[in-house]
C-alpha cells in the first residue's frame, strides 16, 4: 500500500526526522485558513498523487508569493498529471501540499527497503539526489552505496556511519543523520513498511539536514495489524479493478497485454505469463486466485479479467492441490454465462478433481478449448486470438 508524500512526512516527524513545515489542502478555500501556519514568503506547491515524476509533469511549483500560490493551486487542482509511472491515462490531482521553500546547498539520495534475498534491511545512499536513481545505478553504479543491516532491536552507529559516509557530513550533521537513519529503521520495522525513500535528502544553506521529499510503501499482507497505516489509504489513487480484487482476496495486477490470465499460485502465474511472452504475445494481467479459492472468488476473478477492454482471449491454468478443479470449472462456467462470453477461452486443468472439472466445462455449452499442458495452452490461446 502506498501513501502520499504529506502522510509520509507526518510519519517521519512523529519519529523525529527533520522535515520542512507544510500544510495539506483538500479544497482551494483551505489555503487562506492554513497558509498562516507557514513561516515563509516563498512556497513549494506539490500535487499529491501516487506516482513519481511529478515535477516534470508540472506537479511541483516554486512560488514567490501568496497571489502566485493561489493562481498555481487553482491551475493544479483537478489537473490530470501524466508521468512515466501513471501511464497515458494519468492521475487527477485531488490533494495539494504546500510547504516552506528550502534553500538547497546539496542534494542526496537515501532509502531503505526489505532485501528479500539476504533477509536483511538494505539502506541505499548516493550523492546523486534528485535524479533518476535507476539511471545513476546503470550509468555510474559506483555512486550507489548499499549497506545491508541485520534485523535487530535497533540499528548501531557502525552501520549508520557506513550509510552516510558518501555524504561527507560535518559533526553536527552526522548527529542529525543518526536520528534520521534510526527513524527510518524504526518505521520500516514497527510499521511493516517495505520501502522508504527520501529523494532528495538535502543540506540547506544554513547546513541543516532536511527530508525534501518522502515516499513510503507498506506490506499489504501485514496491513491487517496496522490499522493506523490502513487509515492512510487513498482509494482514489488505486485502480478500480484492483480495489474490486481486494474485496475477494485476489492478487490482481493489471498489465498492458491482450491475453487475460487466471492461475492459482504466484510461481505458476509467472510461468504462465512468461510462456505467453515466449510465443509473441503479452499478458493482460497477473491474477492469482490462491490455493483454496471458492466458486464465488473464481467468478469474481473471471469478471475482473473481462472488465479489461484490451483482453482478446483468456488462458486459465490451474494445478489443483488444495483447490479443486471442479470448483474452479463451475465458477468459470457461471461467470461466462452471466457475462455472455464472446472471446476465446483456453483452460488447462491438472490435479485434484481435474476429470470432474473437465466434464463441467465440456457440458457447459460454451466454446472452451481444452489444453493438455501449459505449452499446449499457450499455443492454443495465441492461435485463437489471431
Amino acid at each position: 500500500m502506498n501513501i502520499h508524500e504529506y502522510q509520509a512526512k507526518e510519519l517521519l516527524k512523529k519519529y523525529g526526522a527533520p522535515v520542512s513545515n507544510g500544510v495539506v489542502i483538500f479544497r482551494l478555500e483551505d489555503i487562506s485558513n492554513k497558509i498562516n501556519q507557514l513561516n515563509t514568503k516563498q512556497f513549494v506547491l506539490k500535487a499529491q498523487i501516487h506516482a513519481g515524476g511529478r515535477g516534470k509533469a508540472g506537479g511541483v511549483k516554486l512560488v514567490k508569493n501568496l497571489d502566485e500560490l493561489r493562481k498555481e493551486a487553482q491551475e493544479m487542482f483537478e489537473k490530470v498529471l501524466v508521468t512515466h509511472q501513471t501511464g497515458p491515462e494519468g492521475k487527477k490531482v485531488k490533494t495539494l501540499y504546500i510547504e516552506e521553500a528550502s534553500e538547497i546547498l546539496k542534494e542526496f539520495y537515501l532509502s531503505c527497503l526489505v532485501d528479500r534475498e539476504s533477509s536483511k534491511i538494505a539502506f541505499i545512499s548516493s550523492t546523486e539526489g534528485g535524479m533518476d536513481i535507476e539511471k545513476v545505478a546503470k550509468n555510474t553504479p559506483k555512486k550507489i552505496i548499499t549497506t545491508k543491516v541485520e534485523l535487530n532491536g535497533e540499528i548501531n552507529d557502525e552501520n549508520i556511519l557506513k550509510i552516510i559516509k558518501p555524504f561527507n557530513l560535518n559533526n553536527d550533521q552526522i548527529q542529525e543523520a543518526k536520528k534520521l537513519i534510526k527513524a527510518l529503521y524504526k518505521i520500516l520495522t514497527e510499521k511493516d513498511a517495505s520501502l522508504i525513500e527520501i529523494n532528495p535528502l538535502i543540506i540547506t544553506k544554513d547546513e541543516k539536514i532536511m527530508c525534501l521529499d518522502a515516499k513510503m510503501n507498506f506490506d499489504d499482507n501485514a496491513i491487517f495489524r496496522r490499522p493506523d497505516i490502513l487509515k492512510l489509504r487513498d482509494i482514489n489513487e488505486e485502480k478500480p479493478a484492483e480495489i474490486e480484487a481486494g474485496k475477494y482476496n485476489l492478487a490482481y495486477v493489471k498489465l498492458n497485454g491482450s491475453i487475460g490470465c487466471m492461475v492459482n499460485g504466484a510461481g505458476l502465474a509467472m510461468a504462465t505469463m512468461d510462456i505467453i511472452k515466449l510465443y509473441g504475445e503479452e499478458p493482460a494481467n497477473f491474477l492469482d486466485v490462491g490455493g483454496g479459492a471458492s466458486k464465488e472468488q473464481v467468478a469474481a476473478a473471471f469478471k475482473l479479467i473481462l472488465s479489461d477492454k484490451n483482453v482478446k482471449g483468456i488462458l486459465i491454468n490451474i494445478f489443483g492441490g488444495i483447490m479443486r478443479c471442479d470448483v474452479l470449472a463451475q465458477g468459470v462456467v457461471d461467470a461466462a454465462k452471466e457475462i455472455n462470453l464472446n472471446i476465446p477461452l483456453v483452460v488447462r486443468l491438472a490435479g485434484t478433481n481435474f476429470k470432474e472439472g473437465k466434464v463441467i466445462l465440456d457440458q457447459s455449452g460454451l466454446k472452451i478449448l481444452s489444453a493438455a499442458d501449459l505449452n499446449d495452452a499457450a499455443k492454443k490461446i495465441i492461435e485463437a486470438i489471431k
